[in-house]
C-alpha cells in the first residue's frame, strides 16, 4: 500500500509526520521528529496579474466594484482587497460619468466610423481577451 505524501514540518523541515485530527475543517499534522503540531496552508486560487491590473484600471476610471465583477468575472471582494493592498485612491466625484461597452474588433471599427458619437466626450480603449472595452465619459446634462 502506497502512503500518501506527508507535509514538511514548518518548524524543523522534517518530512515525516502523522495525522493528528482535524481543526477548522483542515487536517492537523504532528511532526515525528520534534512533536510540533501544524496544519498545511491552503494554496488558494492564483488570479492572473492581467486581471488585477485591468480591475484597478477600471476602478480608477470610476467603474463600480460590482460592475468590475460582471465585466471581468472576478469577485468584487477581490477587487476591494486589491484596491486596499495597492493603496489606490478612489476617483473624485466629478461632473461626468463613465459608461462602457464591450465590442468585438469589427464593432469597434464600426463605432469609430460614426464621427457623431465621438464629439464632446473622452474615451479609453482597453483590451479584454479577444474583445475591447470602450470607456466613454460624458458630462452630466443639467436639468
Amino acid at each position: 500500500m502506497k502512503r500518501s505524501q506527508q507535509p514538511e514540518c514548518p518548524k524543523c523541515n522534517h518530512d515525516q509526520s502523522t495525522k493528528s485530527g482535524v481543526l477548522n475543517n483542515r487536517q492537523r499534522w504532528k511532526c515525528k521528529k520534534c512533536g510540533y503540531h501544524f496544519t498545511v496552508q491552503k494554496l488558494g486560487k492564483n488570479i492572473d496579474p492581467y486581471y488585477v491590473v485591468k480591475a484597478l484600471q477600471l476602478y480608477i476610471e470610476g467603474v463600480s466594484y460590482r460592475e468590475i465583477e460582471r465585466i471581468l468575472g472576478v469577485s468584487h471582494v477581490s477587487v476591494m482587497n486589491w484596491v486596499k493592498r495597492y493603496r489606490i485612491k478612489s476617483p473624485e466625484k466629478a461632473d461626468y460619468r463613465p459608461t462602457y461597452r464591450i465590442l468585438s474588433h469589427q464593432e469597434l471599427i464600426h463605432y469609430f466610423s460614426n464621427r457623431e458619437g465621438l464629439r464632446g466626450t473622452g474615451m479609453m480603449i482597453t483590451e479584454l481577451g479577444d474583445k475591447f472595452m470602450l470607456i466613454k465619459w460624458e458630462r452630466f446634462k443639467g436639468t
